[in-house]
Parts: structure tokens; sequence; C-alpha cells
């Protein structure tokens, strides 16, 4: 896997599982605090997508992780 498809899969699963914890009507409602947690994600989506620099990516190419086109 290269470092872009990982960063997706790593942000995909982190919104799906604070989306589950965070609402009321889920079988794991933890606290509705955990859907700052989906929007912190998402403003790193953001953030990335303007300014084409992710800190996971650089993190995750440093640990040697192929980098994706």
């Amino acid at each position: 896997m290269t470092t872009w498809q990982i960063v997706r899969l790593v942000a995909g699963t982190f919104i799906l599982l604070s989306l589950a914890l965070g609402i009321p009507g889920s079988p794991v409602f933890a606290s509705q605090w955990w859907l700052a947690f989906t929007a912190f994600v998402g403003v790193n989506l953001l953030q990335s997508g303007l300014t084409k620099w992710c800190l996971m990516e650089t993190i995750l190419r440093k640990l040697g992780v192929r980098p994706g086109c």
C-alpha cells in the first residue's frame, strides 16, 4: 500500500468509528463528544487538500512506506 492509500483508509476508519461512538442511536454510543473527533478528521482532510501537505503522510514516508502518485 502507498502512503495516500493508508491515509485515506485511516481517515475513513476514524470517521466511521467516531460516528458510531458519537451518534445516540448507535449500539456502541459513548458520548456525543466523539463527533468533535469526526470534525477534527474532516478539518485535517480539508487542510490536506488545500495545502497538499499531510502530517500522517510525512510520518509514513519516514517509516519507509512508499509514496503514492
